[in-house]
């Protein structure tokens, strides 16, 4: 006599059994050959320095002027170090003694490890209040310890009552450098960790976020070793920023896919009671939604390949990898460790055979938050998505109010930092732009017409010649030609040449990250522009750099809009249900950007926005948004085969809710990790795109289609054989 919880699954379901032993052997070669890869990868998340960089000239198009006036530095030049300024300062007049320390101290500089030879003297300022001193840090020490070591070392050396700070290009990049030192053991420690608690919290498992996490571990490993030796034989450039965003991609988008499979093989234990089999329904029903998931985030990322800057470029096929990784791991890996784990995964709460209750519920459960939004929708379908759509437009209306043009170099690091203070201290006693200044390579026999245009410029406080054989390696240029440096008699200098150019340098009066020195850089580059001259320097690099973002935002935004509209259309054989999910995606990035500018503005105060930010958060709530009405509607099309359009649904609503909200909980909180690194950019990132998840999760995805979608009825489907032999 049969037991009826060994009753037989419906014979759709089944398949037939292999050996235990091929059972077996395939899901362990599979885990076997991701461990291999995994603890082959695991070992570069400490080495990624060794083949990354944070230098924003190296991220600039080829033919920018900063660009190409960066490359000729060092051929002026036999060093190629990173410039520190050395400011010290003090509330009474400096006195004799301790402008004595101070020179001595600076004269001693290049005994430090990492300090080159070329030290500047001690300048003392006007107002006799402060004194800086030009400090080069070799290009091959590291950063941030060289820095570091620079400013003990001189604290050491001059009385209590003097300030030091060491501020310039290289404070800057040491601040960086710190910035970023978390990237490797805190994000994604905070991040597996979000992701874990949520997954417990939702499951109340403890093996399957376990699984879950493997999967996404396991991912990151094999895709960090394919990233980190393409960059190793420099064919891609990969940042601190680059790194943290494939860190939390990989992470994100592996849980999400992962979760959507052990959905499904959880619907089937209900229907199927061998695990084997259950499986495989799984993967077949996850397969399409993944990978049409996947392919359209990595569609959307390799248009990033159209960027002028290489650091959005390289970001593109960095972070497809990442997905290409992250779909693998949930096809291959997921399934093999469901498998040898059956229903002791879900311990527990493991699912029961019950097939004749799945059928009475007809696939879908009328109980629960899903079910009784889905009736809601039933009743109220046009009242619903009108209201979502406008609350969702006055969200947006606050996207006026985002001041994404640009932020100065000082403001890229929250929270402390010691080079912008340092940068302060020298505008308050000296030009403020330095030791950053603004340089520009001209013809020989143009110099001192350049050299007459740079000193007529309001924003200029002096001018300088590269010359070899000045004690300073440089000559100052006035109105009446060079000027010896030195005591009467001194000979004049000769200005270096390369292939007939000079290299002048020009001091501004306002910090170099400041819109008043931007503003003179580009008055400066209309009117040497008769001479051919170019003009580069940390002013002009932050220009370019500007104005290549806002081209590619400007490009590549409507390019991703058309790529992943026409994956829609392939995917669900339409055209109205595409232009709907891609216009109800951009509404929700517009509400998600208005809310974000209103944030940063009023809440943190932020000094701006850098013009990449529109450009990355489009890529990721669109291509990612996308995501969670694959999942839906992929799903709605499956039940309007059998049960019509509107109640297709409903059902459809229903039975993702859950699985859909978790994902979105999930990515958002890996997003919402990047916010632990203290660099601008990436919190910035980090609210839009979680705050945005969160929207499209619960509003978009969860009330406006839906209800969109019920109101329309089967014309969503036009011109496809659902709409035209589909019921209503």
């Amino acid at each position: 006599m049969s037991h009826p919880d060994r009753a037989p699954a419906p014979p759709s379901r089944e398949r037939t059994r292999r050996p235990s032993w091929v059972r077996v052997l395939i899901p362990v070669a599979l885990i076997l050959v991701w461990l291999v890869g995994a603890s082959l990868g695991g070992p570069l998340f400490g080495k990624i320095d060794e083949v990354s960089s944070n230098d924003q000239t190296t991220y600039l198009p080829e033919s920018a002027d900063a660009t190409q006036v960066q490359k000729l530095l060092g051929e002026f030049s036999d060093s190629d170090s990173i410039p520190a300024i050395a400011v010290f300062t003090s509330e009474q007049e400096l006195t004799a003694t301790q402008l004595d320390a101070i020179s001595d101290a600076v004269a001693d500089a290049p005994s430090i490890e990492g300090v080159g030879d070329d030290v500047s003297p001690a300048l003392p300022s006007e107002d006799g209040l402060a004194v800086q001193a030009f400090i080069p840090i070799e290009s091959d020490a590291e950063l941030a310890d060289a820095t570091a070591a620079l400013g003990e070392e001189l604290r050491a050396a001059i009385p209590d009552d003097v300030t030091v700070y060491i501020t310039g290009p290289a404070g800057f990049s040491a601040d960086l450098v710190a910035g970023f030192a978390g990237i490797d053991g805190l994000l994604l420690g905070v991040a597996l960790l979000a992701v874990l608690v949520i997954l417990v919290l939702v499951y109340r498992s403890f093996l399957l976020p376990l699984v879950v996490l493997s999967t996404s571990l396991f991912a990151l490993c094999v895709a960090l070793l394919v990233v980190w030796w393409l960059a190793k034989l420099e064919l891609l450039l990969l940042s601190g920023q680059t790194q943290g965003i494939l860190f939390i991609l990989v992470i994100g988008a592996a849980t999400d896919y992962a979760l959507l499979l052990v959905a499904r093989f959880r619907e089937e234990l209900r229907v199927v009671q061998d695990k084997g089999a259950a499986v495989m329904a799984a993967w077949k029903g996850s397969f399409e939604p993944i990978v049409a998931s996947g392919g359209t985030v990595i569609a959307g990322l390799l248009c990033l390949l159209l960027s002028d800057l290489k650091s959005n470029s390289t970001l593109g096929p960095v972070a497809a990898i990442g997905i290409v990784f992250a779909m693998l791991a949930s096809l291959t890996l997921l399934p093999a460790l469901l498998l040898l784990c059956g229903r002791a995964v879900f311990w527990p709460r493991r699912p029961k055979f019950e097939p004749e209750v799945v059928e009475a519920e007809h696939g879908m459960r009328t109980t629960g938050l899903w079910a009784r939004l889905a009736n809601l929708i039933r009743r109220r379908p046009r009242v619903i998505w009108v209201l979502t759509t406008l609350v969702l437009l006055v969200g947006a209306a606050g996207v006026t109010q985002l001041d994404a043009v640009g932020i100065p170099q000082s403001d890229l690091v929250l929270g402390a930092s010691e080079a912008r203070d340092g940068q302060a201290a020298l505008g308050e006693h000296f030009p403020g732009g330095s030791g950053s200044p603004a340089y520009v390579v001209v013809a020989e026999d143009s110099l001192q017409d350049a050299a007459d245009i740079l000193l007529a410029s309001d924003g200029i406080e002096g001018v300088a010649v590269t010359a070899a054989d000045s004690p300073s390696g440089t000559a100052p240029v006035t109105e009446d030609g060079l000027t010896a440096v030195g005591p009467p008699g001194t000979p004049v200098p000769a200005p270096t040449t390369v292939d007939g150019d000079v290299l002048l340098q020009a001091t501004l009066k306002d910090a170099a990250d400041s819109d008043a020195a931007a503003a003179t850089v580009r008055e400066l580059r209309t009117e040497l522009d008769d001479l051919d001259a170019l003009v580069g320097g940390v002013t002009a690099t932050s220009i370019d750099t500007n104005d290549a973002s806002i081209h590619d935002r400007n490009l590549i935004i409507p390019v991703i809009l058309a790529v992943i509209m026409f994956i829609l259309m392939l995917l669900l054989r339409s055209i109205v249900a595409p232009v709907l999910l891609i216009l109800t995606t951009v509404l929700s990035f517009g509400t998600a950007m208005g809310v974000s500018a209103l944030v940063f503005n009023g809440v943190f105060q932020f000094p701006g926005a850098d013009p990449a930010v529109p450009l990355f958060g489009f890529v990721f709530l669109v291509a990612l948004g996308i995501d969670y009405n694959i999942f839906l509607m992929t799903r709605v099309r499956e039940e309007s085969r059998a049960h019509g359009t509107s109640e297709g649904v409903l059902r459809g609503l229903s039975i993702t809710g859950g699985v859909i909200t978790s994902a979105g909980l999930v990515l958002a909180a890996t997003f919402a990790a990047l916010s632990v690194i203290p660099i601008l950019f990436l919190v910035q990132l980090a609210f839009i795109v979680a705050f945005g998840v969160l929207l499209d999760t619960f509003v978009v995805r969860s009330l406006l289609v839906p209800a969109l979608a019920y109101d329309l009825g089967k014309v969503i489907w036009w011109p496809s054989k659902l709409w035209r032999h589909g019921r209503h």
